[in-house]
Order: C-alpha cells, then structure tokens, then sequence
C-alpha cells in the first residue's frame, strides 16, 4: 500500500475512533487538516506519529467492537476446564481467537471495505461520509449482539433520552453494553463448556475415596481421561462450530 493510501486508512481509522468528530476538511494525500495553533499545516513527521499512534488502537478497537472477547474469554475457559494452566500456549488461543474473529466478522468486513473504504481510498468519498458508512455496518453487528437490558443500562447512566432508532444509539453507549452482553454470553458458553470436566473430577475423585487412594491426587487420573474424551468427541470442532454460530 503506498505512502498515501496508508494515510488515508490511518485517517479513516482515527475517525472511527473518535466517533466521527475528526471528520473535518479534507488535506492532500491524509483526508483530515492538521494545523498548528497558528493556523499552518503541520509536517509530515507529525503526520505519520499521528498515523502510528491510530495504529496502536487498533488492538483496543478489535477487542471493544469484533467477537474477539467472547472468542478468547470461551477458549480460555475451556483450556482450565481442561486442567492445563499452559496448553495450548496463550499465543495459540490468541491466534485462533484472531482467525475466528476474522471468520466471523467477514461479512463486516466486507461491507466496510466495500461501501466506505474502497471509495475514500480511490477519493470517491470525503472523510465524514466514509466513516458513517463504516461505523454502519459494525454498529448493526454490536445492536443484534447486545442486549436489550445492557444498552437500557447504558444509555440510563449516560442520562440521554433512549434512541428511537438504530442510527441514533451513540457508539459511547453501544460499546459498552455490547461488551456487557459479549462477557455475559461468554460466561454461559464457558459454564456449558465446564460441565463435563466438572462432572469427570467428581467421578474421579469418588471412585479414589472408595478405593482408598487419598494420597494419589485426583488430577494425575482426571486429566489423561479428560483429554481422551476431548479428543474422542472432537471437541475442538464443537467449540468452534458453538462459538461461530453464536453469532447467527
């Protein structure tokens, strides 16, 4: 991608992340004027800083918006059920995480790209318009995901008067109560998750009281038979096939 297109992006971005309230007059080659308290364009050095500094958002922005919360928080949760404190490694979780989330969020994607990214890169759209083309579909995807009871909640102690339409909740009310509902389906699934390996501690547990082997910990029995069962009812697909199609 070239100098200039990276810019826009970064841009593009900053917008976002702001809400909209940088989507000003358009500068060459950046989509947003940046001036100096004399009025003057700052240099491009202060540019790129800027275009770097929207960069390192970028991880706070996947996490608040995309199903990347309830995607980790799940296969975490799974991975104490299971009894192993360090397998798979957080960067394993971390990546899958990552696919899925992208998986899930392609239709978004999609939708971004083509109806705002695609024309403020080719100079088809000014910066105001592609960032409320781009916040559109992102904020349908958190409204279908979010709870009514999260967003009342929201928009109460915002003190605003409640939307009368989809287009009126504000981002600073819908991120929020969207990750509400994200940790509390994540929490449901992750309790589901925990049920069988529950259910095989106890019966270990039991049958070495009955047998009198107090001494043997539980977890040397419980863990090979848990992994076994894992293994033998392809649990990672279920968690997989569960996870994206909490999303429908």
């Amino acid at each position: 991608m070239r100098p200039s297109r990276l810019a826009r992006c970064a841009g593009l971005l900053l917008a976002l992340v702001a809400g909209g309230a940088l989507a000003q007059a358009a500068a060459p080659g950046f989509g947003v004027e940046i001036v100096d308290g004399r009025g003057e364009e700052v240099s491009g050095a202060l540019r790129v800083l800027l275009a770097l500094t929207v960069l390192s958002l970028i991880p706070a922005l996947l996490v608040a918006t995309t199903a990347f919360t309830r995607i980790i928080i799940v296969l975490s949760m799974l991975r104490h059920a299971l009894g192993m404190q360090e397998t798979p490694p957080n960067m394993v979780l971390i990546g899958l995480a990552l696919f899925l989330t992208l998986f899930t969020m392609l239709p978004v994607v999609s939708k971004v790209n083509e109806n705002a990214l695609a024309p403020y890169l080719d100079g088809k759209l000014p910066l105001r318009e592609a960032t409320e083309r781009a916040v559109g579909p992102l904020r349908e995807f958190m409204v279908r995901q979010t709870r009514e009871q999260d967003l009342a909640l929201m928009v109460e102690l915002s003190r605003a008067a409640p939307p009368a339409a989809v287009e009126e909740i504000r981002l600073a009310q819908l991120v929020p109560a969207f990750m509400l509902s994200e940790l509390r389906t994540a929490f449901q699934i992750g309790f589901v998750v925990f049920l069988p390996f529950l259910l095989i501690d106890l019966v270990i547990s039991s049958v070495l009281m009955s047998m009198g082997m107090l001494m043997v910990p539980p977890v040397v029995i419980s863990l090979p038979i848990k992994v076994l069962m894992f293994v033998l009812v392809d649990g990672w697909t279920l968690i997989v096939r569960s996870l994206v199609g909490s999303f429908s």
